[in-house]
C-alpha cells in the first residue's frame, strides 16, 4: 500500500467516523427530547390522578 492510498484510507475513515458522531448526536438529541416529552407526561399523569382522587374521597363523604 502506497503513501497516497494509506492517505486516502484514513480520509475515508475520519469522513465515516465523523458521519458516525453526527449521527449519535442526532440520536442522543432525539433521546433527551423524547425523555423531557414522556416527563412532562408522566407529571400531567400525576396531576390527573390527584384530582381523581380528590373527587373520589369527596364523592364518598370523606375530606377534602
Amino acid at each position: 500500500m502506497t503513501f497516497e492510498e494509506r492517505i486516502e484510507a484514513l480520509t475515508a475513515r475520519h469522513e465515516a467516523l465523523t458521519m458516525n458522531l453526527e449521527l449519535l448526536s442526532r440520536g442522543l438529541e432525539t433521546m433527551r427530547s423524547n425523555s423531557e416529552r414522556d416527563g412532562e407526561n408522566i407529571r400531567a399523569l400525576a396531576r390527573i390522578a390527584e384530582v381523581h382522587e380528590r373527587r373520589l374521597t369527596s364523592l364518598e363523604g370523606g375530606e377534602q
